[in-house]
């Protein structure tokens, strides 16, 4: 019989290393370590992404106020153009290059537009000269050009060759503005209001003699309300002839300018917001030039339909709009919370109000702003109207009636309150049930419980949801272009006028001034650069916000944490 070799062990020392391989694949794909893996890279993507956008933002939103160069241009057919080089791209199709050039003089274009594109080629000499101004006008956008001089009833001290004449007129001319047409306009603006609580009074008069009937005594009271009303009338319009003609004298203050081509140009120095030689300034020069037009942007309001000046009116409206919606949302959602996860006895309804909360969470948000118009605005501003105002909305003229903050942050206020109701019962459900028991075991009862041991320790876990709530309503528009936002608005909600809280007003947010200005405005490139400062605005309002939100959660956190050891 012949010698056969020993059959081979099926887990033999040779087959251990595959063995012991298989085995480690069969735990990791049995810990679920893919999963842990692919959830980890995509979150690197997703942060990687909003890493990426805020840097788009920020690169095109920090740049736009920097005074860029100003370029002489001089084309091959003789021509020339004089403005600031903004974009280069390249034609697919023939490689060319094209410029696009911002050469402002909007009123001197024959289509009224202050960018175009120009190829490359065309080109034939480029210089930087440092004579050349940029003037920022109140309207038309900027102007570029070369100074000769000023000339106008008011600068006859200022001479015309000086080297700081078109600043020191400038200056001139803006205190006389402030000292003669500031008055007039705050006079107007009290007489404004004393017509229109005039008017309201004759609302109200007009009102009871369609209740009552007419009277002497009403007749006497309509009389002396319109002598009143027609000699408030009188001294408005006095003062706007007064104003008019103080506007006139001083728009014959002119600076003369000459354009590319060598025309002369008259510009009005008080339509002028500031003047300045971009190639001619130094790096402090710049950076001085950067935050006066940062603070402008913060303090001042717009201008050019949006496109220019500041947005402090659009800020305001922000901030108190998502103060408003707090205090309207985070009480009742953490009432409702608490209630839900602690009173409530689990049951058919209430299983069925969860399901509802968790639903409302997912409901776009323009179906929130519909029921905000019907609901708030026609609604309970209508009651509203008919109980304090019945004069006004007899004619037509409601005051809660329409749109305004008020409805608008309410609005807001259920759109987001699922979202804190839903992380009150999370964060009253992670404390364990030891902790509960504890204190009904020292004698405290299930009230004292709730106040003092429960809802310090779930604090956090509200004020999770309490920021999850602000940034999302921070962001949203549709429902407040239905229920009180608007392009611009003359009047903020809080000023020095009795009772001091507008809440019926109307109101300007950022998140909606951005799609004004990036899909309304007829300049769209002119609009552009204003696009990405307001959205690197309102992500810098969110961010602060939530950063001191999340600051005193990680308080509470640790303050309540710290008890519990």
């Amino acid at each position: 019989m012949q010698n056969q070799p020993p059959p081979r062990p099926i887990f033999g020392r040779a087959s251990l290393p595959f063995a012991l391989a298989h085995g480690e694949r069969g735990r990791f794909w049995r810990r679920g370590e893919p999963q842990v893996w692919l959830s980890a890279a995509a979150l690197a993507g997703m942060l990687l992404l909003a890493a990426v956008l805020l840097i788009v933002i920020a690169i095109h939103g920090l740049g736009t106020f920097w005074p860029s160069a100003v370029a002489e241009f001089t084309l091959t057919d003789g021509g020339k153009l004089l403005g600031e080089e903004i974009r280069r791209e390249t034609n697919p199709d023939d490689k060319r290059i094209s410029l696009q050039l911002k050469t402002g003089n909007r009123e001197y274009d024959p289509q009224r537009q202050d960018f175009r594109w120009i190829r490359q080629d065309a080109i034939k000499a480029t210089s930087y000269p440092d004579e050349v101004y940029v003037l920022e006008r109140m309207e038309n956008g900027d102007f570029y050009g070369r100074f000769h001089g000023v000339r106008g009833p008011d600068l006859t001290s200022i001479r015309s060759d000086a080297t700081q004449a078109l600043e020191r007129a400038l200056e001139l001319v803006r205190r006389k503005a402030n000292r003669e047409l500031r008055p007039i306009a705050n006079e107007l603006f009290a007489l404004s209001g004393e017509l229109q609580a005039n008017r309201d009074r004759l609302l109200r008069l007009d009102y009871r003699r369609t209740r009552q009937g007419d009277s002497q005594s009403l007749d006497r009271q309509r009389a002396t309300l319109n002598a009143t009303d027609r000699r408030l009338k009188e001294q408005s319009d006095r003062l706007v002839r007064r104003q008019q003609l103080l506007a006139a004298d001083l728009r014959g203050n002119m600076a003369v300018m000459s354009d590319v081509s060598g025309n002369e140009r008259l510009v009005p120095l008080v339509d002028v917001v500031r003047c300045y030689r971009p190639n001619a300034m130094g790096p402090v020069a710049k950076c001085l030039h950067y935050l006066k037009k940062l603070g402008e942007l913060l303090w001042d309001n717009p201008r050019e339909s949006n496109t220019e000046g500041g947005l402090f009116p659009a800020i305001f409206g922000t901030v108190m709009l998502i103060f408003i919606m707090a205090i309207a949302c985070f009480p009742l959602g953490v009432l409702a919370g608490v209630y839900l996860g602690e009173y409530a006895k689990d049951g058919f309804l209430v299983r069925l109000v969860r399901i509802a909360v968790n639903n409302l969470a997912g409901i776009p948000s323009i179906v929130y702003g519909i029921f905000g118009l019907g609901f708030f605005v026609y609604g309970v501003g209508g009651l509203l109207d008919q109980w304090l105002f019945p004069e006004r909305a007899a004619v037509g003229t409601p005051t809660f009636g329409t749109g305004g903050i008020l409805w608008a942050s309410l609005t807001l206020g259920l759109l987001t309150v699922p979202i804190v109701i839903v992380s009150t019962e999370e964060a009253l459900r992670a404390i364990p049930r030891a902790t509960r028991e504890g204190s009904f075991a020292l004698g405290a009862t299930k009230f004292q419980t709730l106040v003092r041991v429960l809802i310090p320790l779930a604090s956090p876990g509200m004020m999770t949801g309490f920021i999850l709530a602000m940034a999302r309503a921070a962001g949203e528009v549709a429902p407040l272009m239905i229920t009180g936002v608007v392009k611009l608005a003359p009047q903020l909600p809080v000023d020095g006028v009795f009772p001091y809280f507008h809440l019926d007003r109307k109101f300007m947010h950022l998140g909606f001034h951005i799609f004004d200005v990036g899909f309304q405005s007829p300049n769209v490139e002119a609009s552009k650069p204003m696009v990405f400062v307001t959205t690197l605005l309102l992500l810098t309002i969110v961010l602060a916000m939530t950063s001191v939100a999340i600051y005193l959660r990680n308080r509470m956190r640790s303050r309540y944490h710290t008890r519990t050891i």
